[in-house]
């Protein structure tokens, strides 16, 4: 099982921080984001009150494109695609629906998907088309759980993910407009400052 080079929670509150540490420890192991998660800090100041966490990803998953998921063959009238991963079958379908109208879309079995085209549409690059992002999956997953491990009052909430590094800020009242400090102290802090 992977493990998270660096993991801390900091708190103005000694027994407070570790009652978050076992929490966060949970929701990341029960949310399964061990395999994703390199570092991760958070800190917790009650008295102001701020909840704030940043951390950095390993490598995700590139942009999923169709030459990913299925073979590609041409005929003049037709794309035939093999399906050879289903995992983002239904991606795929939406994504030829939406490019090509579901009246040209075909699914005679299983594993294949006969897309009905006219002439230069062969020529369209069909295989380089982005069908999923892996990394849309993990921000949503990441920041839900920031939102679990949270204090339950923390309703005033911003957050940013890029370039594997991501952080999250809460709390009860309004939060300062340039968030971004206290961000960039949190990162200096974990060591990973940018």
């Amino acid at each position: 099982m992977s493990t998270l080079e660096y993991f801390e929670v900091d708190s103005t509150e000694p027994v407070g921080g570790q009652l978050y540490r076992r929490i966060a420890s949970t929701v990341i192991t029960d949310h399964n984001l061990l395999k994703v998660l390199e570092r991760l800090r958070i800190f917790i100041d009650p008295a102001i009150p701020i909840f704030i966490a940043v951390g950095v990803t390993r490598t995700v998953p590139r942009t999923i494109t169709v030459s990913d998921l299925a073979g590609v063959t041409f005929d003049e009238q037709k794309i035939t695609l093999s399906i050879a991963d289903e995992t983002y079958l239904a991606n795929l379908l939406q994504f030829l629906w939406k490019e090509y109208g579901k009246d040209h879309v075909n699914q005679p079995d299983r594993f294949t998907i006969e897309v009905q085209i006219s002439g230069d549409a062969a020529e369209s690059g069909i295989e380089d088309l982005a069908v999923a992002d892996p990394s849309e999956g993990l921000y949503k997953d990441l920041i839900y759980s920031m939102q679990v491990i949270c204090p339950e009052g923390y309703k005033v909430k911003k957050q940013n993910f890029n370039n594997g590094r991501f952080w999250f800020v809460a709390s009860e009242n309004t939060l300062p407009e340039d968030v971004s400090s206290l961000v960039t102290e949190q990162f200096e802090i974990m060591g990973a400052a940018s």
